[in-house]
């Protein structure tokens, strides 16, 4: 037959594929043959292969990780010898720079109940000693102040939770490891003991027969001892919201809980005597003064240490409108400290110092919250401390 024919043209391709085919086959056979040996890549178990899940259970073996590269090892275990490890450590790395924690979803009726809380604490406490101290126009102010505040602080509470039936709801238990469950029990107390030492201050415009002269009689005793029981209260209620926030996985919050409860005690105290120096005369303003200082020192001294202490987490605390607000309010601190102290005769310096000191305490507060939401939405405060944790363990495993 001649290849120069259409017929020689495909005999000859048909040897061809024929002889391409017989090879394969050869190639295959060599191939099955070196897999009983050894075992597939799917399937073998030395090292060098990576076995795959489905491969592993139609060999009857146990899945692992791929060995395609060389494992690490580290030091501890059984003999203090090394362990092997098949899987390298994980990264702490943010989804596309989205943040790692969700930011709170508080409002700014938090951040003003944080300081109605601090200013009726504070002010119970001013009554108190214009109490012991016998200066009725400093616990008169006090008194009124404090009932202001919790009324306040009640109101933007509920209108945070939405309805208020879910304030009543948290009555129903008292966990000691809750703050949010403390905090409620304690405001349930301050709030009506703080209410009958207003309402005490009323007893003097009561007829004195009748059964309103009764009430006028009854009033005052009841409301020594009511103050009393408020002032008892005030720094559970002007501290556990800095617990609260701390208590928290926002970082900046997280990180400065032993200065928290310190700045708001701190706030709280200062708001009160600024309502004693804006309502009391000079005479009797002297309490208010003391408180004053103290108050400052406590406030002053935390928000030093939240600025400086906490490394990466200050930054929060620094920049932005937590920062203006930080420093406004030591500025105003300050101020309302040393006009305190010069205008013990002046009415006017008085009621200017006491007006500082209570703006301090509103911009304090305004800054601590949006410090701490600032350093929610970025993702780079919560990763950074968490590779610098994990750093550390290592390194102290070495």
């Amino acid at each position: 037959m001649s290849p120069d024919r259409p017929v020689g043209d495909l005999f000859r391709r048909f040897r061809e594929r024929l002889s391409a085919e017989r090879e394969n086959g050869s190639a295959t056979e060599r191939r099955s043959a070196a897999e009983r040996e050894n075992g597939s890549r799917a399937t073998a178990a030395g090292p060098g292969v990576g076995r795959t899940d489905a491969g592993s259970r139609d060999a009857g073996l146990a899945p692992h990780p791929p060995r395609d590269a060389v494992p690490r090892r580290r030091r501890g275990g059984k003999g203090g010898g090394e362990q092997q490890l098949n899987v390298p450590p994980a990264e702490f790395t943010s989804y596309y720079g989205r943040p790692v924690l969700k930011p709170p979803v508080w409002r700014w009726d938090i951040a003003a109940y944080l300081f109605t809380g601090g200013l009726a604490a504070g002010s119970s406490l001013l009554a108190a000693g214009g109490q012991l101290t016998g200066r009725p126009a400093l616990r008169r102010a006090g008194r009124v102040a404090a009932l202001a505040g919790v009324g306040a602080s009640t109101y933007f509470l509920v209108n945070d939770l939405g309805r208020p039936s879910r304030f009543h709801h948290m009555l129903r238990v008292a966990k000691v490891t809750s703050p949010m469950s403390v905090g409620t029990w304690i405001l349930s107390v301050f709030g009506p003991a703080a209410g009958v030492a207003a309402v005490a201050e009323a007893a003097p415009l009561l007829p004195e027969r009748g059964v309103l002269g009764l009430g006028r009689r009854l009033l005052p005793p009841a409301g020594h001892a009511a103050g009393v029981v408020a002032a008892v209260t005030a720094p559970a209620l002007a501290t556990y919201t800095g617990v609260l926030l701390a208590d928290t996985a926002v970082p900046s919050w997280h990180e400065a809980y032993p200065e928290l409860p310190a700045i708001f005690a701190g706030s709280a105290l200062a708001s009160g005597a600024g309502v004693g120096l804006v309502a009391a005369p000079c005479a009797q303003a002297g309490p208010a003064r003391r408180l004053a200082v103290a108050g400052a020192a406590m406030e002053l001294w935390g928000s030093h240490r939240v600025e400086n202490r906490l490394g990466l987490l200050s930054e929060p605390y620094t920049q932005g409108t937590p920062g203006r607000l930080l420093r406004a309010g030591r500025a105003l601190t300050a101020a309302g400290v040393v006009g305190a102290l010069v205008g013990r005769r002046s009415r006017v310096l008085s009621a200017l110092s006491g007006g500082a000191l209570i703006a301090a305490s509103v911009c304090t507060r305004f800054g601590i919250f949006h410090g701490g939401v600032a350093s929610a939405r970025d993702p780079r405060y919560t990763v950074v401390p968490q590779r610098e944790r994990a750093d550390r363990r290592a390194a102290d495993q070495v």
